[in-house]
């Protein structure tokens, strides 16, 4: 008893925690900023700024903020030095548009980079997830939150970037939609975008079908759409089509996160005339990953 005793306690000894300084926390990587890039600067005493590196060693770093003021920065006082994607409006550091591989339901020319993600509901109903498996490829899907409805859709949208330079891109893609009963449809599309995040101009074409009727397979459907952005956190867009002697035109606003982006826009039937004219509210919501 009293061996099991001695050793019982010499392991509860050898597993206590150590009380002498644990290891020491890494430094973050400080980098010079690129000409026109900006970073995000955090301290440990919970400070920020915005702004940019101008100059580093191994001990300290100057870090020149928007408004001009230069900060000498030990490298010990750091949290992180992040990258940011935007612009600067006026003295103001404009985030870029982290939703900008859609308008509001139709998608743009611009593709996902790879191993960024986007999560998004539809209208609140209807989940949907993008994930770049290249720089030119990307992958996703989503089915509508009906519980109890019997079958229900699941669509399918990869999508691939065929051309892109500093201001346009162009891109091919699928929507295809499953389990409609014993139907499946579908728009198969090419889609090209003009301008920069903060405004630009898309316009899309494709072809609609149906497997439960071919005589509707290879009908046409024209997209044009826009954006142009508000101020630091609102974007104007739309989105409008016309298919078969009908079409849909919509206009509304996006509010910009730093990852989420809220649209909120009214939709108008167009070519139903037997129905008068009808107006209904769209909101999306949309969760960018890196």
């Amino acid at each position: 008893m009293v061996g099991l005793l001695v050793a019982t306690v010499l392991v509860t000894l050898s597993a206590s925690p150590q009380t002498g300084p644990g290891p020491a926390s890494p430094t973050p990587t400080v980098e010079v900023a690129a000409p026109g890039d900006y970073q995000l600067l955090r301290l440990k005493d919970g400070t920020s700024a915005t702004g940019r590196v101008e100059a580093a060693d191994e001990r300290r770093f100057t870090f020149r903020t928007l408004t001009n003021t230069v900060l000498d920065v030990e490298m010990g006082e750091v949290l992180s030095v992040t990258p940011l994607n935007g612009r600067v409006v006026n003295g103001e550091f404009w985030p870029a548009d982290s939703n900008p591989t859609r308008l509001f339901f139709a998608p743009t020319g611009r593709s996902l980079e790879k191993g960024e993600a986007s999560f998004g509901v539809y209208q609140l109903l209807m989940p949907f997830v993008q994930y770049g498996v290249t720089d030119r490829l990307s992958i996703g899907g989503g089915a509508p939150l009906m519980i109890g409805a019997g079958d229900l859709p699941v669509w399918f949208t990869p999508k691939f970037r065929v051309a892109n330079s500093r201001s346009a891109d162009l891109s091919i893609g699928v929507l295809h939609v499953v389990n409609m009963g014993d139907d499946s449809v579908g728009i198969a599309y090419a889609v090209a975008t003009r301008g920069t995040t903060d405004a630009a101009f898309t316009g899309g074409a494709g072809y609609a079908y149906s497997s439960g009727d071919p005589d509707r397979a290879g009908a046409p459907v024209v997209m044009v759409g826009g954006e142009k952005r508000i101020s630091r956190r609102l974007k104007f867009v739309t989105e409008n089509y016309w298919f078969s002697g009908a079409g849909l035109v919509s206009g509304g606003v996006r509010f910009l996160g730093e990852r989420l982006s809220a649209d909120i826009a009214m939709v108008t039937p167009l070519g139903y005339a037997e129905s008068g004219f009808i107006a209904f509210p769209m909101v999306n919501f949309v969760w960018k990953m890196h």
